[in-house]
């Protein structure tokens, strides 16, 4: 009897696929109000999202990340997989970015990104921000990805110490990360050789509260991956878990006959609308139910059903041979408020149906509840489309890229007075600004006093405020200087009403003293003429209890009173 081809059997073994088998969760911690971390998981792409925008939409923008990207789930591309996982990214980030320009108070959301994508062989890898991917290989566990944060930068610069990052005050600021900010924020991509037995760890930086070299242990000694997964969790809680931890594990393994066949959706099958399951019934599956947050508060809806069902296309049905029954069923269909997001959770819900995977995290919530923050024209949403009209070809050859409708006409209306408004606002304020420049000398409690602003009422609202109050009554000065006072004199600025306010006290006007002609301090004989010239001639004056005529004597320097011109 012939001896059995082990070699061509071993051959044959040798050229199996590689698949990933894994295990993930997700927890809020303990003391953020809401989860804002996001994760898939399957046979051949795993992706961590920490979203970051606090309440404004944390949970939004990686959730609309990861389903965004759930499609590359599968080993067949044409051209390099590493460019279409970037692209993906890429596509993400603008999808960040319509959000936004959708509902205004997301601005500020981003996302971190930490994606492996498993095809042909090989491992694709995708970063940007601070989550981070390790690798056990071959005894040797490695951080894979590069944080792209401040401290880092120090570190790559030579001007901080790895052991003093954990405690820089700025060890969260992030130097790149997607969303709203960048239109094509630079990834680090990289194609790996791949070998079965290595192990890999995606996790947000919730888990750096727990120490390195007890991570590295449990990844090296705990051989299942779902108890691995539990035991960093927990010990992060323990820590204290002040933020949201998400982490995958996954090994790389040969696929066997066993396991499930992995593939994308490509289009929804056109028979029927999908119904959305209540849990996958495809061998395998592990489609997460674990909520966003402990506390049970829902994902934050994104989109508003009525502005999606107007940006859900409605191919016309007639012209593609439909029966009019068909026509007013899609016309009716139309007139749902709630149109684009049914259908996009619908379909959605199919997809993850059929692959084993696991969704944790917000974008689980986002699945369960139908909040599911995309655009139409996605991949989703086209396919949510195709449903609706039972055109699955049109829509497999469908390449074009797609677009937004045109937004109605509000919008711009809107946007108009919003503009008018601003510009408004900000002449008032400069002109305000300017009036505080300005300074004059009016009247305040029967006295002479310095004002900021000017004298001028706008509405109900005073233009000038009391600076300071002098020492000068009004009834000391002359007649035609108090009416000057009661109807304010303008001055350049501070020095300047200073400077008036020292004229009245000096000589009862405005003017500075220089501007008068005095009389000679020289003594004048009683009753002789004034010099020309003069305002007012000295008096004669006598000694009291003196006997004989007044003597003339020389008087100080008068304070003349200077009449202006009429």
């Amino acid at each position: 009897m012939a001896a059995p081809d082990f070699s061509a059997e071993q051959a044959s073994a040798s050229r199996r696929p590689l698949i990933m088998r894994y295990a993930a969760r997700s927890d809020v911690g303990r003391v953020r109000a809401k989860n804002d971390d996001s994760a898939y998981v399957g046979r051949h792409l795993a992706v961590v999202a920490d979203g970051m925008g606090g309440h404004a939409g944390g949970d939004v923008a990686s959730a609309a990340t990861i389903l965004d990207m759930i499609h590359l789930d599968h080993d067949r591309y044409e051209g390099d997989a590493a460019t279409v996982l970037a692209d993906e990214i890429q596509t993400a980030n603008s999808l960040l970015s319509e959000l936004v320009h959708i509902n205004p108070k997301l601005a500020g959301m981003g996302t971190t990104v930490t994606a492996l994508l498993l095809a042909e062989g090989k491992l694709h890898i995708a970063h940007i921000g601070d989550s981070r991917a390790y690798r056990l290989r071959n005894g040797e566990f490695e951080q894979v990805s590069v944080d792209h944060t401040f401290v880092q930068r120090l570190i790559d610069e030579g001007r901080l110490r790895p052991e003093e990052a954990e405690t820089h005050p700025h060890k969260n600021v992030l130097m790149r990360v997607l969303g709203d900010v960048d239109a094509s924020p630079e990834l680090d991509v990289d194609t790996l050789d791949v070998q079965p037995g290595e192990r890999w760890l995606l996790c947000s930086d919730g888990l750096n509260y727990v120490a390195g070299h007890v991570v590295e242990r449990m990844v090296r000694e705990t051989k299942d991956l779902r108890e691995c997964v539990e035991i960093l969790v927990d010990l992060t809680l323990e820590a204290g878990a002040p933020d949201n931890v998400t982490i995958v594990m996954l090994d790389i393994a040969e696929q066997t006959p066993d396991d499930v066949r992995t593939a994308a959706v490509d289009i929804v099958p056109a028979h029927a609308a999908p119904a959305a399951p209540a849990a996958p019934q495809t061998t395998g599956s592990t489609y997460s139910a674990q909520p966003a947050s402990n506390d049970g508060s829902p994902a934050s809806a994104v989109t508003d059903p009525a502005e999606d069902a107007a940006r859900t296309p409605v191919p016309d049905a007639t012209a593609a041979g439909g029966t009019e029954g068909d026509e007013q069923k899609s016309a009716s269909a139309a007139t749902d408020p709630h149109l684009g997001e049914h259908l996009s959770a619908a379909v959605l819900r199919e997809e993850l149906s059929t692959r084993p995977h696991e969704l944790v995290g917000a974008a689980a919530t986002a699945a369960e509840s139908g909040s599911i923050p995309a655009i139409a024209g996605r991949t989703v949403a086209r396919r949510a489309a195709t449903v609706l009209t039972h055109k699955s070809e049109q829509a497999r050859d469908d390449v074009e890229y797609y677009r937004p409708a045109a937004r109605p006409r509000r919008w711009l209306t809107a946007s108009v007075a919003a503009a008018l408004v601003a510009l408004l606002g900000l002449g008032l304020w400069l002109g305000y600004a300017w009036t505080q420049t300005r300074y004059y000398i009016g009247e305040q409690d029967q006295r002479v006093a310095i004002f900021n602003g000017v004298s001028q009422r706008l509405g109900p609202i005073q233009l000038s405020t009391l600076e300071m109050v002098t020492d000068i009554r009004m009834s000391d000065l002359p007649e035609f200087s108090q009416q000057r006072v009661r109807q304010t004199v303008p001055a350049r600025d501070l020095y300047d009403a200073q400077r008036i306010v020292k004229n009245l006290e000096e000589t009862g006007t405005t003017a500075p003293a220089t501007a008068c002609v005095t009389s000679s301090p020289a003594a004048t004989p009683t009753g002789s003429p004034a010099s020309a010239g003069a305002t007012a001639p000295p008096q004669a004056t006598a000694e009291p209890g003196a006997s004989g005529p007044a003597q003339p004597t020389a008087s100080p320097a008068p304070s003349p009173t200077c009449e202006v011109a009429k």
